[in-house]
């Protein structure tokens, strides 16, 4: 599906924009004199969002190059943080932002250009699902969301006009499992360190995320009762790592990935069973045709949220550029993209348009699939009559027990993961 009717009105308010710069500012409309197409934007972030097809269709419909590079998430802190110079666009998660914004890196953005912002969800504007809901532990995507300004370095708790980064996609995340070789039920988070399951569990090597998941199995273990999971004591630090130690000592875990392939092909192979594991990996799973579950947990879920920012070297021509790109990208063809795998979208409603009343049914709505469910790129994931693993959005976001962290002790922390994985 294109989006016909705003492609050609989108180029020329760009270049109108462009040019009504250049004349005001620079007194050299020539240098404006450059067409769209001739705009290249860096990207970078990680597998999850940073994908071809999103690139391409820019080019489609926008006119300009969209240059993508997919990292891991520390290398993609790193670079955010130390090399404002080799990109436009920051693809990255919340709890990174936390790290990256004090550098100084990015540029606040004018919420007034974001033609859906009224639409955003209140996850990312004054995290709330609804009016009743509870805020999550954790780097909660609207504490690190706003500053006071333009120049702002200090994040502020209410929506002032500029945002950090615009909110784009986000997820619950649970734990996958193979319910063919394990063959019963599951619905603990405690279960990641039974032993029946040695040699064959796994946990993801990304400090930030990798501590919450191991705080929710500690958590559920009844072995630590945390004042706040997503902020640490030094003591609950020891403790949890401790715990873990203890079970890789024992052998309980058959690795530790990194990457979003990695996950995948221990799932796939069987060598693993159980594990961390992202929605986009449990898709591809079971697109090989290999039961794979996302698998829902009293406990609740931990959570992440993602989004776009802008590097402080970004100005003129292709500043406007990148507010397109943003608007655009809230406009409904990336969000329906990734919903088949997933995910959900910053502006839900706008993501409907672009899928079908099955798809929404099954992905959203937490409906039985009338139909055969596809993922991005045509493969069968479900059949009639499943149910997605979770139920609703808001059944799922509404269990969010946790978020992606960056702590006070977070050096603390960091080192003492490190010891465990080397341990």
């Amino acid at each position: 599906m294109t989006i016909t009717t705003g492609k050609l009105s989108r180029r020329s308010i760009l270049k109108g924009a462009a040019t009504a710069v250049g004349a005001s500012t620079l007194g050299a409309p020539m240098i404006w004199a450059q067409n769209i197409k001739d705009v290249t934007l860096r990207q970078f972030g990680t597998g999850v969002s940073n994908l071809n097809e999103v690139a391409d269709k820019v080019k489609e419909d926008l006119g300009f190059t969209l240059e993508m590079t997919a990292l891991d998430s520390d290398s993609v802190t790193q670079r955010a943080a130390t090399q404002p110079g080799s990109f436009d666009i920051a693809d990255i998660e919340y709890w990174i932002c936390k790290k990256v914004w004090p550098t100084g890196n990015l540029q606040a953005m004018d919420t007034s250009k974001i033609k859906n912002y009224d639409k955003i969800v209140g996850i990312f504007r004054n995290g709330k699902l609804t009016p009743e809901s509870v805020i999550a532990q954790g780097t909660a995507p609207h504490t690190v969301g706003f500053v006071e300004g333009p120049g702002g370095t200090e994040f502020v708790d209410y929506e002032s006009g500029w945002m950090t980064l615009i909110p784009t996609i986000y997820n619950a995340d649970t734990l996958g499992i193979r319910p063919d070789l394990i063959g019963r039920p599951i619905n603990t988070w405690a279960e990641l360190l039974n032993p029946e399951f040695k040699g064959k569990a796994s946990i993801l090597d990304i400090s930030s995320i990798g501590i919450m998941d191991a705080a929710m199995v500690c958590e559920a273990m009844g072995e630590i009762a945390y004042g706040d999971k997503g902020n640490m004591t030094r003591e609950e630090i020891d403790k949890t790592m401790a715990i873990f130690t203890e079970a890789k000592k024992a052998g309980q875990f058959r690795a530790f990935w990194k990457s979003f392939d990695e996950s995948v092909n221990l799932m796939a192979s069987g060598e693993v069973v159980i594990q961390s594991m992202w929605s986009p990996a449990i898709t591809a799973v079971k697109s090989k045709g290999i039961p794979c579950v996302y698998q829902p947990l009293k406990e609740g879920y931990r959570s992440w949220g993602g989004g776009i920012g802008l590097s402080k070297n970004l100005t003129g021509l292709e500043l406007e550029a990148a507010y397109e790109y943003i608007n655009w990208y809230l406009d409904g063809w990336v969000g329906g993209f990734l919903m088949r795998q997933g995910y959900y979208s910053a502006v839900p409603e706008t993501s409907k348009n672009y899928m079908t009343a099955d798809e929404w049914g099954f992905w959203f709505e937490g409906k039985p699939a009338e139909g055969d469910i596809t993922n991005p790129f045509g493969q069968v994931m479900e059949k009639a009559g499943a149910v997605r693993d979770g139920g609703s959005f808001y059944d799922r976001m509404g269990a969010v027990a946790c978020w992606n962290a960056v702590m006070d002790e977070n050096q603390y922390m960091v080192r003492k993961w490190n010891e465990f994985i080397a341990a």
